[in-house]
């Protein structure tokens, strides 16, 4: 039988850490399903599925609680319990605008409040191509159930998006 561990991990970037992560999990014959890992402000971090033999969990969990003491990567581990996929609606949320202080929050709370279920978010800020001002873009996997009404987000994301001045795109 197989458990599937759930790995957040952050530390002080340098090469290596990957392989540290990835010879840990092959000495539990574990195999790395996901992941997703970015060097930030100076840090690695990361999250990542794995599965291991459920007699393993444990060892892999104290090994990687050892990579701390052996080169500063703190490594959270949590078991996953696989939900059941909800059929629904899956959509993506563009987003590009000047920076600006609240624009996640803004739109985090439009999704909130209408049950939206944020799976992926990937921001950065990035230089404007017509000036040296910082441009904010934001991109995001969303899941709401079939039920949701998706024109009522997209007139909020509207009215959202004209107070902060950016542009926001729906895609189904």
């Amino acid at each position: 039988m197989m458990t599937s561990l759930v790995l957040t991990v952050i530390g002080p970037d340098k090469p290596g850490l990957v392989e540290l992560l990835a010879q840990a999990i092959a000495d539990h014959q574990g195999n790395w399903l996901e992941s997703g890992m970015s060097r930030l402000a100076g840090k690695f971090a990361g999250i990542l599925i794995t599965e291991v033999p459920a007699d393993q969990a444990d060892a892999l969990t104290e090994a990687l609680g050892k990579l701390e003491a052996q080169c500063g990567l703190k490594v959270v581990v949590e078991r996953s319990a696989d939900a059941p996929e909800e059929a629904g609606q899956s959509f993506t949320l563009e987003l590009v605008g000047h920076d600006k202080p609240g624009i996640v929050r803004e739109i985090s709370q439009a999704l909130a409040q209408r049950h939206i279920n944020v799976e992926r978010l990937s921001t950065e800020l990035v230089s404007g191509s017509m000036s040296a001002e910082l441009l904010f873009k934001a991109s995001a996997d969303l899941s709401a159930s079939a039920e949701a009404d998706l024109d009522d987000l997209q007139d909020a994301l509207e009215g959202i998006a004209s107070d902060l001045m950016v542009d926001i795109t729906l895609n189904n």
